[in-house]
């Protein structure tokens, strides 16, 4: 019984990983396209989607067989639990490289306007953040996974700078106003990408130390 539990688990570490592989492999393609210009990148991001809704449904289905069958507790119930909620955020993460396609099929030739935004900045960050959230789960490195939860704010900082940066483009030149729109929304794709990247971190310090993190920072600020 044991080792077919161990098993199960294994499965489960599996798909994740497997399930954050292609993920990696979305957001990079169009965060490249993004930083060169080169929209023919972006091809396949969509249908690589739905290997993501694959893995979702799986790891759905492998995490209620295990709850099911071996009624885990203690460490091995916090990492099915914090499995669940990776695999939602990963799934959203390949949502999100998805409408980001969308935004550099329509911004690829401004290349002046996308660079003086800073917004290449923000999604390269953005990135590092998934990549290394991904790692502390596969890892179980909560060093690395406090590390992503800390970069969150440079994020934010960038998406309220890039926000006022393109308003005043806009204001200042009507031409700009549609690819200023398409930017102002990929920068909030990227920084929903980053808040899904803080997630998978803190769920990953939930999983190791038993410590719930989530919203900590609000909850302390609301209370002081």
């Amino acid at each position: 019984m044991q080792e077919h539990f161990s098993q199960e688990i294994e499965n489960l570490k599996t798909s994740l990983i497997k399930m954050a592989s292609i993920v990696d492999e979305q957001v990079d393609k169009v965060i490249t396209a993004l930083e060169s210009g080169d929209v023919e990148l972006c091809k396949g991001v969509k249908s690589k989607d739905l290997e993501v809704d694959a893995y979702d449904n799986l790891i759905q289905t492998q995490c209620e067989n295990i709850l099911a069958l071996f009624q885990p507790v203690a460490s091995d119930l916090r990492l099915v639990m914090s499995a669940i909620m990776i695999n939602n955020n990963l799934e959203r993460c390949g949502d999100i490289a998805v409408n980001i396609s969308q935004r550099v099929k329509k911004t690829g030739n401004e290349r002046s306007l996308i660079s003086e935004s800073q917004i290449i900045v923000m999604a390269r960050t953005a990135q590092s953040m998934l990549k290394n959230a991904i790692d502390s789960f596969i890892k179980n490195d909560t060093e690395l996974a406090s590390n992503v939860i800390a970069s969150d704010e440079k994020v934010d900082k960038l998406n309220k700078q890039i926000f006022n940066f393109l308003v005043t483009k806009m204001q200042s030149n009507n031409e700009l106003i549609e690819a200023s729109t398409h930017l102002i929304v990929m920068s909030r794709h990227i920084e929903r990408m980053a808040d899904h990247a803080t997630n998978i971190a803190e769920n990953l310090v939930f999983y190791v130390d038993a410590q719930i993190i989530a919203h900590r920072k609000k909850l302390e600020q609301s209370g002081s």
